[in-house]
């Protein structure tokens, strides 16, 4: 068996131009103010074995500071969790923790 090499293609083949300079395009999102964003808190026991987990999702802004905020979350809870497809995943029925925190921090919350 003889394992393909996938080649990222990200448009650009060559050019005849000696002044081009090939620009990025950078997408980086702006992080909004805690006043601006409205944080939705729920909680999940869907395929994880009837084991709970609080979902906050609903931030708008870059993966740095979405990674910061759930690593505060985590401390204040003193549970464990992740960071699954944009939404921050804690440990256990932490509802009313997650809340009293993001409160605190100037978020507005909503509960699902």
């Amino acid at each position: 068996m003889s394992k393909k090499v996938k080649r990222q293609v990200d448009g650009m083949v060559y050019s005849t131009d000696q002044e081009f300079s090939f620009d990025e395009e950078s997408n980086d999102e702006i992080t909004l103010e805690p006043k601006l964003q409205k944080l939705m808190i729920r909680l999940e026991t869907k395929q994880r074995g009837g084991k709970k987990a609080t979902l906050v999702r609903g931030f708008v802004g870059k993966l740095e500071d979405l990674e910061k905020l759930a690593k505060q979350i985590k401390n204040h809870c003193g549970t464990g969790g992740s960071i699954v497809e944009g939404e921050i995943l804690i440990q256990g029925d932490m509802v009313q923790k997650v809340k009293s925190f993001l409160v605190a921090a100037g978020y507005k919350t909503n509960n699902i």
